[in-house]
């Protein structure tokens, strides 16, 4: 995003500025850097949260509102939902992958919030039983969060 002008300035700077070529002070740079990538991080998972609403109730919802209904009728009223749901996570990857997330790090993101999600999802508004495995489900995401976004 604030692509460094030489080689120099990425592996010759100190706190004060660039110590081999100009003096520049580069940290204000990278302080800016910074913000704007966390507000990036901020916009994206926000989507992707209200994203996974719309999907998880679209994917599951109709098991318990729709229940005595064709299963047509279910596709339907899915596919409806599901509409409002792309309108979110659409938006969300493009604008992810436009502040330098890398698509592994968009999927992964993706994937907690959607377990995020389907757990409360599952608990209180389909009313299931809490099961160990959302644990160990939950630790495996950890995993591949710290696996996709080490340096």
């Amino acid at each position: 995003m604030f692509p460094l002008r030489t080689l120099e300035h990425k592996f010759n700077f100190n706190q004060q500025g660039c110590s081999s070529c100009c003096g520049e002070s580069v940290m204000p740079r990278f302080k800016i850097r910074g913000v704007l990538l966390m507000v990036a991080f901020a916009v994206v998972i926000s989507l992707l949260i209200a994203s996974n609403l719309f999907m998880t109730y679209a994917w599951y919802g109709h098991l318990k509102d729709l229940a005595g209904q064709p299963w047509y009728l279910a596709v339907l009223v899915s596919w409806g939902i599901a509409f409002f749901e792309y309108l979110l996570q659409v938006p969300a990857n493009r604008y992810g992958d436009a502040h330098g997330f890398q698509l592994g790090q968009l999927k992964i993101i993706q994937e907690v919030i959607t377990l995020a999600v389907f757990v409360p999802f599952s608990l209180i508004y389909m009313q299931r039983p809490l099961s160990l495995n959302f644990l160990w489900a939950g630790m495996c995401m950890c995993g591949a969060v710290y696996f996709v976004f080490r340096s």
